[in-house]
């Protein structure tokens, strides 16, 4: 493949090319899926290559990508990357620019405890079907769900600047739900929560506890058949880890994806209210709140040692005290902006033109235990594990719904809540956060399923959390 990639490099040398990148995907995948007990989907795919060619000519991208890695296939997607740059060049109305990067070198292997693609299939399927079975319908358990999802990709980049990369990772999704049914209602429950993925492999469903968790999930979607909503029209809300990456992820992450603020993407809901002249004064959240995007972890899922145009992995400040002062930037945007590039252009698989994407987006830890952030709160809800969510296009009004809530009274625990409920406006919410947990609580949560970009492309990203606090929070849902 270094071969392969490089004398396609050499094709590219011409004074007509101002840049030229090429990347190339060998991609393996299987999913093993159980509903209410039997084995309904297996599915396996394997050395699956891409290739994109992406050239810049007149200040104009063009771009190409196959399945098919013939020597007579390249020479045409070069033929036709070229076309599309010059075609698209008549009618570009702003000539994309940035400055040229010192060449990097680069490798990167991840290898996981326990590998699933060489692991016994009917293993994999034993030890799933043991968890299926555990959670299986009976009494008031109608619905249940458990499967495990496993990723392997090996990437080679390179550009006409002379960086070079080959890295290799291993992804796991492990997930189970129930659903309980009682009088004309239904509740659900999963575990982990929906941000249950990780860099790993088949040891994630040993370190999340999936055997030791069966019972509690099955009794909670029971015993919120019966429980009450709340009452209230505003109160404190502590938000767990599972529920709060998606928060971060949907009304921080996407707001601050700088290819929003200029129309590049607006598609999956893909706008922003963030504004360039914000930059460095806005007040995003509380002065407790600091975000950063960081693709120089290899714990999450977002790590690299070069995204997807060269620029080596980066930790970026976006909000800093609770001001904005930073976005998530491919180099072009970035030198519009006058910022630096923030190494966040992705793309899913290598015939996949790269988009600003998030990497590792984290919010960073505070101080104290959860338990002592509960003790601390006088009245509230402890609320975790997603069920819906909505949010406008701008990524600024929004409503979210978790599977429970804790009642705290008097900083303790009381009971659980169902279906608890709560809206606002991005900065409103963001800056009523008064505390956030420490180190000792912060961990990756992570997911398979970002969507982005038209032709859809699908991301596998981490974000970084610990429970926090929030006041004063819009939680009636009264018609």
């Amino acid at each position: 493949m270094e071969h392969l990639i490089k004398s396609t490099l050499a094709k590219l040398n011409s004074p007509q090319i101002s840049f030229a990148d090429i990347r190339i995907t060998k991609t393996d995948s299987e999913g093993i899926f159980f509903q209410n007990g039997f084995l309904r989907d297996y599915s396996s795919s394997m050395d699956s290559l891409a290739i994109g060619i992406r050239v810049l000519i007149d200040g104009c991208w063009g771009f190409a990508g196959s399945r098919n890695l013939s020597p007579e296939n390249i020479d045409k997607l070069i033929a036709k990357a070229k076309s599309n740059a010059l075609s698209g060049a008549l009618f570009s109305k702003e000539k994309v620019s940035f400055p040229a990067l010192k060449p990097t070198l680069a490798n990167y292997h991840h290898q996981p405890e326990i590998n699933p693609f060489s692991m016994d299939k009917e293993e994999k399927i034993a030890f799933i079907g043991k968890l299926a079975d555990a959670i299986k319908p009976a009494g008031k358990i109608v619905h249940s769900y458990v499967g495990g999802q496993f990723m392997r990709q090996e990437k080679f980049y390179a550009n006409t600047e002379g960086s070079y990369s080959r890295t290799s990772f291993y992804n796991t999704l492990p997930i189970m739900s129930v659903v309980a049914a009682d009088s004309g209602q239904i509740q659900s429950r999963t575990w982990p929560g929906h941000m249950s993925a990780g860099r790993a492999g088949f040891e994630l469903f040993y370190a999340q506890k999936f055997e030791e968790n069966t019972d509690r999930i099955m009794q909670e979607a029971t015993d919120l058949l019966s429980a009450p909503v709340i009452t209230e029209d505003k109160a404190d809300i502590i938000i767990g880890n599972g529920h709060l990456a998606l928060q971060l992820h949907e009304s921080v992450g996407h707001a601050t994806e700088a290819d929003r603020i200029f129309g590049m993407e607006i598609s999956y809901a893909g706008k922003t209210f963030v504004k360039p002249s914000m930059l460095g004064n806005y007040q995003y959240g509380s002065p407790l709140v600091n975000i950063y995007s960081d693709s120089t972890d290899p714990k999450g899922l977002g790590y690299h040692p070069l995204d997807d145009e060269g620029v080596p992995g980066k930790k970026a400040d976006i909000i800093k005290n609770g001001i904005l002062v930073d976005q998530q930037t491919s180099r072009q945007i970035a030198h519009k902006l006058g910022l630096e590039p923030s190494s966040n252009m992705k793309a899913s698989f290598a015939d996949d033109f790269p988009l600003v994407r998030m990497t590792n987006f984290c919010l960073a830890p505070g101080k104290g235990s959860l338990d002592q952030l509960i003790a601390s709160t006088e009245h509230g809800y402890l609320l975790d594990f997603t069920k819906t969510w909505s949010i406008d296009d701008n990524r600024n009004n929004f409503q979210f719904t978790t599977e429970i809530g804790y009642k705290i009274e008097n900083g303790k625990l009381t009971g659980i809540v169902k279906e608890p409920t709560y809206f606002g406006i991005t900065k409103d919410f963001w800056n009523s956060c008064d505390a956030i947990c420490g180190p000792e609580e912060w961990a990756y949560h992570s997911t398979f399923h970002c969507g982005k970009g038209e032709p859809g492309q699908v991301m596998q990203l981490s974000h970084g959390v610990a429970p926090a606090r929030f006041k004063n929070i819009n939680v009636s849902v009264k018609m």
